[in-house]
């Protein structure tokens, strides 16, 4: 009769072991994941609103170019991206070149 009582104590205390377990698992993805990846994003939207004309860019397709103008009314940026070649894209898919700041040296 003992046995029967000291296996459910033992079973009920490895349910809430497991739930700390998970809560733990949570807590790490939160703060190496998503944390840094919110973060990303911020700066990402902050680039995309402080845009100005001559900044280096890449489109979400990849290619390289310059702003040329900003239309706030319509959310599109105007990029040249050769000699007399504008496109006109969307604002939320232009991204910071990195190419283009220095990169320090080692």
């Amino acid at each position: 009769m003992t046995n029967i009582i000291i296996a459910a104590q033992s079973a009920q205390g490895g349910g809430m072991s497991m739930i700390i377990m998970m809560v733990a698992i949570f807590a790490i993805m939160y703060f190496f994941m998503i944390k840094p990846q919110q973060k990303k994003q911020k700066e990402i939207q902050k680039f995309q609103n402080e845009l100005t004309e001559g900044t280096q860019v890449i489109t979400g397709g990849g290619i390289y170019g310059t702003v040329k103008s900003i239309d706030l009314a319509k959310n599109t940026v105007d990029v040249k991206i050769a000699r007399d070649v504008v496109i006109t894209v969307d604002k939320g898919s232009v991204f910071k070149d990195s190419s283009s700041t220095p990169q320090p040296q080692k």
